[in-house]
């Protein structure tokens, strides 16, 4: 079972209207489109090495960035994983899905869409909305 089916939650989308669509393009989508201009200019009045050079240096800054991104998400995850399972069995407050404040101990730890959420007591909390924990012995600060 999801999280999202779980907290009754819908995805809204945004309407496309007044945004920038150079923002929607993908990387892949943007390369092609790159490699589609060089393919069809003018063989008689070709681009100047400069700017050819200055087109390839592009396409290669794209290409790392975008394996950058990746890179990077992917410690995030890692991250984000490790402190929720550290979280185990320790007790926390947070905010629910609703904006209830909720304190428990961690019994579960469930993993979606590359977010983790925490069970306390059958309550989902995300991990990004916990702002305080204790051992067991200790008294809960916030």
């Amino acid at each position: 079972m999801s999280i999202s089916s779980l907290l009754n939650t819908t995805n809204s989308t945004t309407s496309s209207n007044g945004t920038d669509r150079f923002q929607e393009l993908g990387t892949e989508a943007f390369l092609k489109m790159m490699v589609a201009e060089l393919q069809s200019q003018d063989p008689l009045n070709p681009m100047d090495n400069s700017k050819m050079l200055e087109q390839i240096s592009q396409i290669r800054s794209i290409t790392s960035n975008d394996a950058l991104t990746t890179s990077i998400e992917s410690l995030r995850m890692g991250q984000s994983m490790s402190t929720a399972a550290g979280l185990l069995g320790k007790t926390v407050v947070g905010q629910d899905v609703i904006g209830q404040e909720v304190v428990g101990k961690v019994d579960k730890v469930v993993f979606e869409d590359g977010k983790p959420y925490l069970f306390l007591n059958g309550t989902i909390v995300e991990l990004n909305n916990v702002y305080g924990m204790a051992s067991e012995n200790a008294s809960l600060e916030t």
